[in-house]
């Protein structure tokens, strides 16, 4: 049966005084490195545009590190085997790195995100099918908060590595709506109904200039999409006011929104 206790009397043995003395010496001296070199990382980060929470991200990383070394080096001052607890430090953290893979892969993802800037909080994204407005950046996750106010969490990794598409990276967003006019309506008045509609349309901005053009020929009527830019906070309430007078102002010039209509003939008895 294993003795505990004589075990350690007999480590505590081979303590000399003079390990002991030495690893209070190497203690000491590196826990005035570590002051040191954190204030020095520290002042050195402060010059750098990365983001507070990156800075504070990096320094409790070489906080860690740095005490890992004190634990190490006094370690090896009273004389513990620094190769059989080098090895256990390296199976613990190659066990602990293979546990949280995921979570890591996540870590990295959300320093890419918070450092390369493809999107801040305020901003409306998509991606992966999910779209909303950035709410919380996290180093696991980043929080959206979809149109019909449900709360996702995307997580870095996957963000990180896959299409975004940033809707108010420049502060403003294009509205393209598309109406149909019946073929006999003339060209110049459909288009100039449309623009009737954009200046009863507040919040439409006068630069870009809206446009309006015939973009397609459908099997019940002409396509028209009217181009038009907003302010990204009056994105959405733009748009439908947009299509409101849209369809007062087509009733006001007479042009009829045409809908699939089906013509049934029927054949009477030649008798």
């Amino acid at each position: 049966m294993f003795d505990l206790n004589g075990a350690l009397e007999r480590f505590a043995g081979k303590l000399a005084l003079e390990n002991i003395l030495a690893a209070a010496l190497t203690l000491v001296v590196c826990l005035v490195a570590v002051r040191l070199l954190l204030k020095l990382a520290r002042r050195l980060l402060g010059r750098t545009k990365l983001e507070e929470r990156i800075r504070c991200y990096i320094l409790t990383l070489l906080k860690l590190l740095l005490y890992t070394l004190t634990v190490v080096f006094t370690a090896g001052s009273l004389g513990v085997n620094m190769t059989s607890l080098v090895a256990l430090l390296s199976v613990g953290s190659l066990g602990v790195t293979l546990a949280a893979e995921d979570i890591l892969g996540n870590v990295a993802g959300g320093l890419v995100i918070l450092s390369s800037h493809p999107f801040a909080i305020g901003d409306f994204i998509e991606s992966g099918g999910v779209s909303g407005t950035v709410e919380e950046i996290s180093l696991n996750h980043t929080k959206l908060l979809t149109p019909d106010g449900l709360t996702a969490l995307l997580p870095n990794k996957e963000l990180a590595a896959s299409k975004v598409t940033n809707y108010t990276v420049l502060g403003r967003r294009r509205i393209a709506w598309k109406m149909s006019a019946a073929y006999d309506a003339p060209t110049e008045t459909v288009k100039a109904a449309c623009y009737q509609a954009v200046e009863a349309t507040e919040h439409v901005l006068s630069d870009p200039a809206p446009a309006v053009y015939l973009t397609a020929f459908g099997e019940s009527g002409v396509d028209f999409t009217v181009y038009c830019w907003a302010a990204a906070e009056d994105f959405w309430g733009t748009q439908f006011a947009l299509a409101e007078n849209l369809r007062a102002e087509f009733a006001k010039a007479g042009v009829e929104i045409p809908y699939n209509k089906l013509d049934v003939h029927i054949v009477g008895d030649s008798k």
